[in-house]
């Protein structure tokens, strides 16, 4: 009998990639998997990839500020809700995987409602608007951080770690110099800003380049349209707006890592045991979560810290230099964790959802 999961999350890259880490495996295990997004989101384009079913609902956004649009998105929410409900009672799901964003929210309470079983995951060290919406109907809740466990139900927190995709783990050293350019005889930064790049690393790291250089090659992810055109021809640095087929060998040919403070980006560094700085996004253009992420790993020896009003020329080569000597360390410390396969802890959740509603279906 063949077994079904809905997957759902949304509205940022970081909603949907830990989804798309799962899909393999899933597959393996012969699941029939359907995705629901929104109409037409970043979820969409992402999933068309994998050759596998997807339903649009309508989804209002939960802001924690004023905006006209708070007077009518709960409306769009509710339709979601309807449209959710809707497609999972043709679907009829065993289980369904959230991985957050506010268009998870109808499809999570939609399937509450029909009694399927929903599995939440929470990337950040404190819970989104969106999860706590879902928080009090999900089964279990899967969390990256220590801390985070006692911010949840003890009966449903789980500390899983963010899936990453399995490519990521396969990459070529070789195939990466040679993607660069670069050479053998000077290790290798690695920096990124997020999927949209940051202004602020990009001008730090640019700023004192030539220092970086004489003992460095940098590898500069800088996000889309904001190349730096006289620096193209620099030796030993390479940019790039985007990378997506390539970042396996990028990773692999990286000796540490400069990068914003992001959950899956962190997560990833984590898994790949990669030493790092991070830059947390400052709380007046987030909700702050990039900073307590950055904190809890540097708390537990994974990464050094430097915070954006902090930044300077100077800390940014000592912190380099530092990091740089003391790499072993951090990567002690990143083989200690017990984060070491999130997939397969998620996949065992998914299946023990299942396993529990066929039986309870059996003695009903």
């Amino acid at each position: 009998m063949s077994k079904r999961i809905v997957l759902t999350g949304g509205g940022t890259a970081g909603h949907v990639t830990p989804n798309m880490a799962l899909i393999p495996k899933l597959k393996e295990l012969q699941y029939e998997i359907t995705y629901m997004g929104s109409y037409d989101g970043i979820e969409k384009k992402l999933i068309e990839d994998f050759d596998i079913p997807y339903y649009g609902i309508a989804t209002g956004k939960f802001r924690r500020y004023f905006d006209p649009k708070n007077f009518s998105d709960p409306f769009r929410v509710l339709k979601g809700v309807r449209e959710a409900k809707k497609y999972l009672k043709q679907i009829r799901p065993d289980v369904v995987f959230s991985k957050g964003g506010f268009v998870s929210v109808p499809v999570v309470r939609a399937a509450a409602s029909l009694g399927i079983p929903c599995i939440i995951h929470e990337s950040d060290m404190t819970p989104g608007l969106a999860n706590k919406l879902c928080i009090p109907v999900a089964k279990k809740v899967c969390c990256n951080f220590p801390e985070t466990l006692n911010m949840l139900p003890p009966d449903k927190a789980v500390l899983t770690g963010s899936p990453i995709r399995k490519e990521l783990t396969s990459g070529s050293k070789e195939a990466g110099l040679k993607l660069c350019g670069f050479d053998h005889t000077k290790p290798v930064i690695m920096v990124v800003g997020g999927s949209l790049g940051s202004a602020a690393v990009n001008q730090a790291v640019r700023d004192v380049l030539p220092e970086l250089l004489k003992d460095f090659q940098v590898v500069h992810l800088c996000g889309r349209e904001k190349i730096d055109n006289m620096l193209l021809t620099t030796p030993g640095y390479k940019q790039f707006e985007y990378v997506k087929g390539d970042m396996k060998d990028i990773f692999a040919m990286a000796d540490i890592v400069v990068s914003r403070a992001g959950a899956n980006a962190i997560s990833e560094l984590l898994a790949l045991r990669k030493p790092n700085i991070l830059i947390p996004l400052p709380s007046g253009s987030s909700r702050g979560d990039q900073i307590l992420n950055a904190e809890s790993f540097e708390a537990q020896g994974f990464s050094i810290v430097i915070n954006e009003d902090d930044l300077t020329n100077k800390l940014l080569l000592e912190k380099v230099q530092e990091l740089y000597f003391n790499r072993h360390t951090y990567i002690d410390a990143m083989n200690r964790s017990h984060q070491r396969d999130a997939v397969g802890t998620i996949i065992g959740l998914i299946e023990d959802a299942v396993n529990e509603k066929s039986d309870s279906g059996k003695t009903s």
